[in-house]
């Protein structure tokens, strides 16, 4: 297996980091340098590419800590509707989201239950339509997005729908967040859907979970990889008894675990978006990616707080963005325990319904 970025994934994650870097309102930057469309098909005017490059640009993102709803609107929508939705609903949704005038989430836990594998929120026929119930808990964007992807279960199985966020039977309930980032719990009652507003496939859940564990990791990835860079930059640059921070074995070695750490993160997290986008099954790489970023990054972040001295506690500082991001994405993910109970789950054979954990969504 060879993990080296191609040339279009380099040049991809190149040009995020400049558009980022711009200073420009950079949700409208990102879609005006076509970076929402790359994973949208030739006739809809994208680049018909995948997750490997939608994930340059979580990267990047995550790198830059940018305020920007890329993960809900890449990883847990346009990847989804675009691998299981169907012409009308990819030439519906997708145009309005590449030109970043539209936004799409994805409705993936349930109290106790991040991304849960089997709904406990339901669908039920009634008249030639389904009628969805549940609470979703901790959905990203919710009340911005123009249709939230819910998986139930139904007499069949499990299923995905799209469902408006603003219709009759849909309560959303703002949440806070550590990072500021808009957030809900959502509550269906009775809300009725057509069967076109389905997308296909009976592992439809499972694919949508695979893209939303790929892109927070990849989001990870980079916002472990900033954090670090911004922690070594001040401890180079900050002197004490005339010296920089840097040059003190104490703080050398800190900043060395914050480094493996964000190494062995970006190793793990590599090799699952690889194995994904490679069409290999990529499940069991993912659960390892995600019980590494959740055991080591929050670890890693308090370190590069406490390298930083006071500044470190200013929430207006660069690195605020970072901590809260990850305690936000390691909130999503279930936490370090939950994940360590997936890979237990795994190595029993036992994954194919949701694994209880601990977890504060």
């Amino acid at each position: 297996m060879d993990f080296t970025l191609d040339d279009t994934q380099s040049e991809i994650a190149a040009l995020t980091a400049k558009v980022l870097g711009a200073g420009d309102d950079p949700w409208r930057a990102l879609a005006g340098a076509g970076l929402l469309a790359l994973a949208l098909p030739p006739d809809l005017e994208g680049d018909g590419l995948g997750v490997a490059e939608v994930a340059q640009v979580l990267t990047e993102v995550g790198r830059a800590a940018a305020p920007v709803p890329a993960y809900a609107v890449l990883a847990l929508g346009v990847l989804p509707v675009e691998t299981l939705g169907t012409p009308a609903q990819r030439a519906h949704l997708l145009p309005p989201v590449a030109a970043g005038e539209a936004l799409l989430t994805a409705a993936l836990h349930e109290q106790s239950a991040p991304l849960t594998a089997a709904p406990a929120a339901t669908a039920r026929a009634a008249d030639g339509r389904w009628l969805l119930d549940g609470v979703k808990t901790a959905v990203p964007y919710a009340a911005e997005a123009t249709r939230i992807l819910t998986p139930v279960s139904t007499p069949h199985g499990t299923a995905v729908f799209l469902v408006d966020p603003h219709a009759d039977g849909v309560t959303l309930v703002p949440a806070p967040t550590s990072s500021g980032t808009p957030e809900c719990t959502v509550r269906l009652d009775g809300v009725a859907v057509e069967e076109a507003d389905g997308l296909a496939g009976r592992d439809a859940v499972a694919v949508l979970r695979r893209f939303a564990l790929a892109g927070a990791l990849a989001l990870g990835d980079g916002l472990l990889a900033g954090a670090l860079a911004l922690t070594v930059k001040h401890v180079g640059e900050r002197t004490q008894f005339g010296r920089p921070l840097a040059a003190f074995q104490a703080v050398a070695g800190q900043i060395a675990d914050v480094y493996v750490a964000a190494r062995t993160v970006h190793l793990a997290v590599t090799s699952a978006v690889w194995r994904l986008a490679s069409g290999l099954d990529a499940d069991a790489e993912l659960d390892v990616a995600a019980y590494w970023f959740a055991s080591r990054a929050p670890e890693a972040l308090a370190t590069c707080h406490h390298l930083h001295g006071g500044v470190g506690v200013d929430e207006t500082y660069p690195l605020h963005r970072y901590s809260s991001a990850v305690k936000d994405l390691g909130r999503a993910l279930g936490g370090a325990a939950h994940r360590l109970g997936r890979l237990g789950e795994r190595v029993a054979g036992r994954t194919s319904g949701g694994v209880s954990g601990c977890t504060s969504n």
